[in-house]
């Protein structure tokens, strides 16, 4: 109990803090320089700008994020958790009232590349933080959770063509360098993403075909302190018993991980993939028995 509650208390704190950041990305880099980000708050900059040349006068943009992610999150209140939805009001909200007070704040830079640059790493941690709090900052993100459900289109997908949609209305209203500078801030933004949500390790899974399953998994376990899954094999033309080990190590592993390979003598086939999550217990431990 206590550690769910500590956990609970680490994710509304990881929440409000993403949401902050996000806020000063948007006012203090992005928004002064007229680069815009993707979804309901792209919609909110594009919109701000117009009414400025329109009427002088602005409205605040933390308050059409609200107005706008409002039908979103009432659609997805029916659709998803009500503790998700809890925590992307949240979020919203929290990001809405920072951005009018760094908005009172000296920008951060008139450089218009050093704006995309910084302000896409500001505010893919900013993101980052509240997904990994169990929220969202943007409507769109609740739409494309909802029709992945219903199709057989990633949520990734979905929100990339929203963004460009996005873009693309920027750089004709704005000029062709917005846009190009925009989708710039939005691959850097979705790298950090990647980055804070799933953390540095850059995971990798290791599969290793050998007749020497056992004397192999005892120097990775020596060497590495990593443990081993043991599965039984065939060869295809020489009927041959095969041992498959299976294990998950991070990038800085790999090469330690070839060198012990290649001490095995013998035929040895290896294959390494890229791992995008972990879920459950997979701890590196010296005190498990081979």
């Amino acid at each position: 109990m206590y550690v769910r509650k500590k956990d609970s208390v680490l994710s509304w704190l990881m929440l409000i803090l993403g949401a902050v950041i996000a806020a000063f990305a948007l006012e203090e880099f992005l928004a002064p320089n007229n680069i815009f980000d993707g979804g309901v708050t792209g919609i909110s900059m594009i919109l701000s700008n117009l009414l400025k040349a329109r009427t002088g006068a602005p409205m605040s943009l933390g308050i059409l994020v609200i107005i706008i992610n409002i039908p979103f999150v009432i659609i997805g209140f029916r659709r998803l958790g009500k503790r998700f939805i809890l925590k992307t009001v949240i979020a919203v909200s929290v990001f809405s009232i920072m951005t009018s007070v760094f908005e009172k704040i000296r920008n951060a830079t008139s450089d218009t590349l050093l704006a995309a640059v910084f302000g896409g790493v500001f505010l893919g941690i900013g993101v980052g933080l509240v997904l990994r709090g169990g929220g969202v900052l943007d409507g769109t993100e609740i739409i494309a959770i909802i029709l992945n459900k219903k199709i057989s289109v990633s949520i990734g997908t979905i929100i990339l063509v929203f963004n460009v949609l996005i873009y693309t209305v920027a750089g004709f209203l704005f000029g062709l360098d917005r846009g190009m500078y925009s989708l710039l801030m939005y691959f850097i933004t979705s790298k950090v993403i990647d980055i804070v949500e799933m953390g540095w390790d850059n995971t990798k899974s290791v599969m290793i075909i050998t007749n020497h399953g056992k004397e192999l998994a005892g120097l990775i376990y020596q060497e590495l302190g990593r443990t081993v899954t043991f599965m039984k094999g065939e060869g295809l033309v020489s009927h041959d018993s095969k041992d498959i080990l299976y294990c998950v190590v991070t990038r800085a592993e790999i090469h330690d991980l070839k060198e012990v390979i290649s001490k095995i003598e013998g035929s040895t086939f290896t294959t390494i993939s890229d791992v995008s999550e972990i879920v459950g217990n997979h701890i590196k431990s010296r005190d498990v028995d081979l």
